[in-house]
């Protein structure tokens, strides 16, 4: 016959996801402070979380030495599969939880982002909301702009001088001139410049900075091609500006060395219609927000 609390000692395997997320927190901050500040407990019951979850698993996941907690081997291991345990629950309860979002989304980006930063934050969307058809507009910032004051757009990312960006910042860069690896086209003057169009955002900057500098300059193509304006700038015809987190990484960011005027920073802004965004332009919104969050945190030290 069997007691009944070796009965539920062998039956009774379901984790406890509270306590799995505590154990993660504390994981990723090596303390039991932080961690109760993020969930809301007091240290104590976030301690006594940590202690029921060794005891239902019969290990120690923590070495404590002194104030500092590290994982141990086996706390390691559980570690990735705690996360993909609560990914998992996350993504079920979204799913079965929230309102399936249908229809459609316009999303306007300036061509310089859409290619360098915007791939996977495609992919990401549409494997959430499969139902959501997403139609893409490239442009320029002034003209993704009108768009979404025609209603054309139902989200739009908008580069603009940080001093006059308007909407959500999403993150501020810095405009940099870009010249190919070793080349000299810098030197040349007139200045050789390529822009994608006579709108795009940095040409007033650009031609502006030029000018207060005494610096001139000539046009060596124009066409609304981020590519053929690559192509320029790579085979050393002319020098562009761009973003730094868009420079190809074959391209050089030229330093002071190259006597240009240094140029300012820009904002990557969310906007939206002024009647606000629709459920799915809502949700794609955060989609972007997450991607550029991932895409420009700074590694550790």
């Amino acid at each position: 016959m069997i007691h009944i609390r070796q009965y539920n000692v062998t039956m009774n395997r379901n984790l406890d996801l509270a306590l799995v997320r505590t154990f993660v927190v504390v994981a990723d901050h090596s303390s039991m402070t932080v961690a109760a500040n993020r969930l809301h407990l007091t240290q104590g019951a976030v301690s006594q979380q940590i202690k029921r979850l060794e005891e239902a698993l019969g290990c120690d996941l923590f070495d404590r030495v002194g104030r500092q907690l590290e994982l141990t081997q086996v706390g390691e291991r559980f570690l990735g599969k705690a996360k993909r345990l609560l990914g998992m629950n996350d993504e079920i309860w979204a799913d079965m939880a929230a309102r399936p979002i249908l229809g459609q989304v316009r999303l306007g980006v300036p061509y310089d982002l859409v290619g360098a930063c915007f791939a996977p934050i495609f992919k990401a969307f549409t494997e959430a909301w499969p139902n959501v058809e997403m139609a893409i507009v490239c442009g320029s910032s002034p003209e993704l702009a009108e768009a979404l004051a025609r209603g054309s757009l139902d989200v739009a990312v908008i580069e603009e001088p940080a001093t006059e960006a308007s909407g959500e910042c999403l993150r501020v860069e810095r405009l940099v001139w870009v010249g190919a690896r070793g080349g000299s086209a810098h030197l040349k003057r007139p200045l050789p410049v390529s822009m994608v169009s006579d709108t795009c955002a940095f040409r007033q900057t650009v031609l502006g900075a030029l000018g207060s500098s005494g610096i001139e300059w000539r046009t060596v193509f124009e066409s609304g091609n981020i590519e053929a304006t690559t192509a320029t700038v790579r085979s050393g015809l002319a020098v562009t500006a761009w973003l730094t987190s868009t420079v190809p990484a074959d391209l050089d960011i030229l330093s002071a060395d190259a006597q240009l005027p240094e140029l300012p920073p820009f904002a990557i802004s969310l906007r939206f219609p002024a009647q606000g965004a629709n459920p799915a332009g809502r949700e794609l919104a955060q989609f972007i927000r997450d991607g550029l969050l991932r895409q420009h945190r700074p590694a550790p030290m």
